[in-house]
């Protein structure tokens, strides 16, 4: 598996993900201003060239938030995941940003183990965060 900096030219690969793992996927326009946007980083995990997994963050001054975390479904629990997510965190501390922070469904607990692994920490709950079906989602944070 090979992690890189997403451009453009997986804008199709990465929206046929968005469509197979999330209820409401981000339209092809929404990624291409996440892939496009200077404040913003996309990585990509590759198996034989082809796109298995991405995850997006956008900074505003020292601040990170993750948008997405996505693999695809034959390649989870290999590790995938884990893989984006240290991306994330490593591009984080070579940014000095302060802090990474997403929100993720309340009843995904192999996401929020995920993140705790990573040192991500459960501080808040938002109410009816998800729709399809409604759902709190918890905001969980890591500081560098």
């Amino acid at each position: 598996m090979i992690i890189k900096k997403a451009d453009i030219g997986y804008l199709e690969e990465i929206a046929k993900i968005e469509k197979e793992v999330f209820a409401h996927p981000w339209s092809a326009k929404s990624i291409k201003i996440l892939l496009e946007d200077e404040k913003s980083v996309a990585f990509i995990a590759l198996v034989e060239n082809k796109v298995i997994g991405y995850c997006g963050l956008n900074t505003v001054l020292d601040e990170g938030y993750i948008t997405n975390v996505a693999v695809l479904e034959k390649y989870r629990r290999q590790g995938t995941g884990q893989t984006l997510v240290k991306a994330l965190c490593t591009y984080a501390e070579e940014s000095s940003l302060a802090f990474l922070t997403l929100e993720v469904r309340k009843s995904n607990f192999p996401a929020i183990s995920l993140y705790e692994k990573n040192g991500f920490e459960k501080v808040g709950e938002r109410k009816d965060y998800y729709s399809a079906p409604k759902e709190n989602a918890l905001l969980m944070t890591r500081y560098f």
